[in-house]
């Protein structure tokens, strides 16, 4: 039953919503391949990639636009298959989404456009995220997305709201025991255009002896891959791995903490000059969601899979 949901999930996530226009990002394309080939100058001046432009609840250009649309609505790229953060819930009648960045989104609908529905989800592809911002299809992602100086070539992003991880994903069954000597040999499985790729391409460099040749759209088909035997191990953020678990009680996390620390931020455009007005007010959503609604929804959604939390990460502001 888990794989016949879990493929289900797979094939729906990869289309687009009815009228998109993003087509899938070429091998060259820095949005494609996450952002591993981004110069290495820009990341040795990025030391605090989750700092962002401070918070400010004015509205400007670019959220006047949003406003003067005839359907008046904040278009978000979403997930609408990641357990608990972005998903249709097949038990229920309604084909509703739901999930922690879910709640995130209807937020910042209701703050911009005093109204928590008046948003449009789009479901976009792992591989596809920077790709939508740039084209335009959406204002922003809220999609677990992991702030990175590489990333920040192409899109600006909130300050942080999720601190994670990379962890392994493995059968209980399975010998792995985490991002060691036992993945040697292992096939494992990561999505395009993640950090989890490019932190494999990292550790590969430096003697990882496994085959990361299996690379998927979407995260979740890598728990597809794993629940047919056709690779070892999956890698990606913690809490998404937590959240695959739930879903699949004969897989667990390895090892005892995540290999790194990473953190989740709404990514939106980079803003021409004085056009900065959607990042500040989204940071300014933020530093009220904290006070209120974060741990509501962080209770709701994810404490089942990821237990206790010390609560959201604390912003950095860059001016």
């Amino acid at each position: 039953m888990a794989v016949a949901c879990a493929l289900t999930g797979s094939l729906v996530l990869v289309l687009p919503e009815a009228g998109s226009t993003v087509k899938a990002d070429s091998a060259a394309s820095r949005g494609s391949q996450g952002s591993a080939e981004a110069a290495p100058a820009r990341a040795e001046k990025c030391e605090s990639p989750e700092e962002s432009l401070s918070p400010d609840d004015k509205d400007g250009p670019t959220i006047e636009a949003i406003r003067d649309r005839k359907v008046k609505k904040l278009i978000v790229g979403v997930d609408q298959n990641s357990y608990r953060w972005g998903y249709r819930d097949p038990n229920k009648k309604t084909a509703t989404l739901e999930g922690f960045d879910i709640d995130l989104a209807h937020k910042i609908a209701e703050e911009i456009l005093g109204d928590r529905d008046a948003v449009l989800f789009r479901a976009i592809p792992t591989n596809q995220r920077v790709k939508a911002i740039q084209s335009g299809q959406v204002d922003m992602v809220v999609r677990t997305m992991t702030i990175t100086c590489e990333r920040e070539e192409d899109v600006s992003f909130s300050t942080a709201y999720f601190k994670t991880g990379q962890q392994v994903l493995a059968p209980k069954s399975s010998d792995i025991t985490g991002f060691d000597d036992t993945l040697d040999g292992k096939k494992v499985c990561s999505a395009k255009g993640s950090t989890a790729l490019t932190k494999l391409g990292e550790l590969k460099k430096k003697g990882l002896d496994a085959d990361i040749g299996t690379t998927v759209p979407n995260q979740l088909d890598c728990l597809v891959r794993l629940q047919l035997g056709e690779v070892d191990a999956v890698v990606t953020d913690s809490a998404l791995a937590a959240s695959q678990a739930a879903q699949d009680p004969t897989v667990e996390l390895k090892g005892d903490a995540p290999l790194n620390t990473e953190y989740y931020g709404v990514a939106m455009k980079k803003p021409e000059k004085g056009k900065d007005d959607l990042v500040r007010r989204v940071n300014q959503v933020l530093e009220d969601y904290r006070k209120s609604g974060w741990q509501k929804s962080y209770d709701h959604w994810l404490k089942p899979a990821l237990g206790e939390s010390a609560g959201p990460p604390a912003p950095k502001y860059s001016d």
